[in-house]
C-alpha cells in the first residue's frame, strides 16, 4: 500500500467535496449555474477558463464525481485525435449499457487545432459526451466558434489572500491528509 505522505501535498489536499472549493463562489455558491446543474442532474458542457491553481482540474473531477458519469481525463499537451477517438469509442459502448454520456475532461483544450477541436463537435451535439475544457487563455480566441457555441464558458478567478491562508491552514492542520 502506497503511504499517503510519499503523494504530493496538493493532490492530497484537492478537494473531495464542492463545499471545500474556496474562491469560485460566482460559480459553485447557492442558486449558482453551476450548483443548480449539479443539484438538478442537469449537466451541460463547459470551459473553465482560469489561471492555474484556481480549481479547474478539480471542479471537472467534482462534476463527475456528483453526477456518477463515467470520467475520462486527457491533456491536449500530451494526446491527439486517436486517443480521442478510443475515448468515444468507450463513451459509446458505456452509453449503449448504462445510457449515461462520458464526462471529458480535456486539459490545455486551446492547445488543440481547430481540426482536432472539430472532431468533439457530433458526440457534443448528440450527448455521447459532455465537454468539460480547461484553458489559461481567453477561449474566445483559442477555442472554435462551433464548439464554443455548445459550451458555456466559466471564468474561474485567481485565488485571493484570505482562500489561500484557508487552504493552507487547511494543509497544515490536517492529520489525515494534510501535515498535522
Amino acid at each position: 500500500m502506497m503511504d499517503l505522505k510519499t503523494i504530493p501535498l496538493a493532490t492530497r489536499m484537492r478537494p473531495e467535496r464542492i463545499e471545500e472549493v474556496l474562491g469560485q463562489d460566482h460559480i459553485l455558491g447557492p442558486s449558482r449555474p453551476l450548483r443548480r446543474s449539479l443539484e438538478t442532474g442537469n449537466l451541460f458542457s463547459i470551459i473553465f477558463w482560469g489561471p492555474p491553481g484556481s480549481g479547474k482540474t478539480t471542479i471537472a473531477r467534482l462534476i463527475a464525481q456528483y453526477s456518477n458519469y463515467p470520467f475520462q481525463s486527457f491533456s491536449a499537451v500530451l494526446s491527439g485525435v486517436k486517443e480521442l477517438r478510443e475515448i468515444i469509442d468507450s463513451a459509446k459502448k458505456t452509453f449503449r449499457y448504462e445510457l449515461k454520456p462520458t464526462i471529458l475532461f480535456v486539459d490545455e483544450i486551446h492547445r488543440f487545432n481547430k481540426a482536432q477541436q472539430d472532431a468533439f463537435l457530433p458526440h457534443v451535439e448528440n450527448g455521447l459526451i459532455i465537454l468539460i475544457g480547461a484553458t489559461t487563455q481567453n477561449p474566445s480566441f483559442e477555442i472554435i466558434p462551433p464548439l464554443l457555441s455548445r459550451t458555456r464558458v466559466m471564468t474561474l478567478k485567481p485565488l485571493g489572500f484570505k482562500d489561500m491562508s484557508i487552504i493552507l491552514n487547511r494543509a497544515v492542520k490536517d492529520k489525515k491528509r494534510g501535515l498535522g
